[in-house]
């Protein structure tokens, strides 16, 4: 992902990131950016039958959608000064339950901020009971400008 890297501040606000997705995937899914802070972003997706697989819950990859979201979205938000943007090398993840109504939370923090990669760990959990949904590992590289 290589976009217009905006100062720290700005890149600090659920605002920002609203605004950033509308038009691409996050803003299809209703990925809601609720906080984006140093120590992690935090997210939500209302569940409705679109993101759900034909058996009826929810699809693992709206999962990953929401997860990968939040860790990219802190990547942006935490980016060092002058990078350009960055990519996702890779993704893991590990899926311990469901749901299939309401909504689901993601609570995306930080492991490691280098100048050349950042790791990321998310957990997704059903909102209303806060059962663990999946947990996830993201690996992204910084693109600097050549």
């Amino acid at each position: 992902m290589t976009t217009k890297t905006p100062n720290l501040a700005a890149r600090m606000t659920p605002d920002y990131f609203r605004s950033f997705g509308l038009g691409y995937l996050p803003g299809l899914l209703g990925i809601e950016i609720l906080s984006v802070s140093e120590s992690g972003v935090q997210s939500r997706l209302a569940l409705r039958k679109d993101l759900m697989a034909p058996n009826g819950f929810l699809h693992a990859a709206s999962v990953v959608a929401l997860a990968d979201t939040s860790c990219g979205y802190g990547c942006v938000a935490l980016l060092p000064e002058g990078a350009k943007g960055f990519t996702t090398i890779e993704l893991k993840s590990n899926f311990l339950g469901t749901a299939r109504e309401g909504s689901v939370a993601c609570r995306a923090t930080p492991v490691h901020l280098g100048r050349t990669t950042q790791v990321w760990d998310a957990v997704v959990t059903n909102e209303g009971t806060e059962a663990k949904i999946a947990l996830f590992r993201c690996t992204q590289m910084v693109l600097w400008p050549k």
